[in-house]
């Protein structure tokens, strides 16, 4: 586990420029803590020890301000700058390296139990504060999410999407952009 904070910590050092230190990065940081119990919730919730992870997971939304479902699945390196008001649903899932700013909502629109009913964000997503993704969509790749957007269908990789609902205005393809 403390190879797991060294890590992170270098991980909020190089996506936040307010970050002085490893020092703050690991034991200042409501990102790190809510990441690090979300850990031993998500470990106890695969067990179905449910009341546990639930205790778990209460106790960093308490703590942090940011509630992630025991459920969740979380990749390496994701940064919740700020991190207040984040809401992660039970079936989101999230990849690698991902920054993700104070506000967002990975939520879902309803749908039966047991059903993939949140939002999958791929490697290399950057999601501006106070976006709300919902429903069982995919945001691709190296996609870029613009502040409040309300994002309801799938994004494709490299592109931006903005607005409410969020359109994609921009589309990486084979090195070149296009605006759409």
């Amino acid at each position: 586990m403390f190879k797991f904070l060294i890590e992170e910590g270098k991980n909020i050092l190089e996506k936040d420029p307010a970050a002085k230190s490893l020092f703050t990065a690991m034991f200042f940081y409501p990102s790190l803590k809510a990441i690090f119990y979300h850990k031993i919730a998500y470990k106890l919730y695969k067990k179905k020890r449910f009341v546990l992870s639930w205790i778990i997971s209460q106790r960093a939304r308490r703590i942090t301000g940011i509630e992630i479902h025991p459920g969740a699945k979380i990749g390496e390196k994701l940064f919740i700058d700020h991190g207040m008001g984040v809401v992660i649903g039970e079936t989101a899932e999230i990849g690698n390296n991902v920054l993700m700013y104070h506000g967002v909502t990975l939520g879902g629109i309803g749908g039966e139990k047991g059903s993939k009913r949140h939002p999958t964000i791929e490697d290399d997503v950057i999601i501006g504060a106070g976006a709300k993704i919902l429903g069982p969509i995919t945001i691709g790749k190296g996609a870029k999410i613009g502040a409040n957007s309300v994002v309801l269908e799938d994004v494709p990789p490299y592109s931006t999407a903005v607005g409410a609902p969020a359109r994609v205005i921009r589309k990486r393809n084979y090195g070149y952009i296009y605006v759409v």
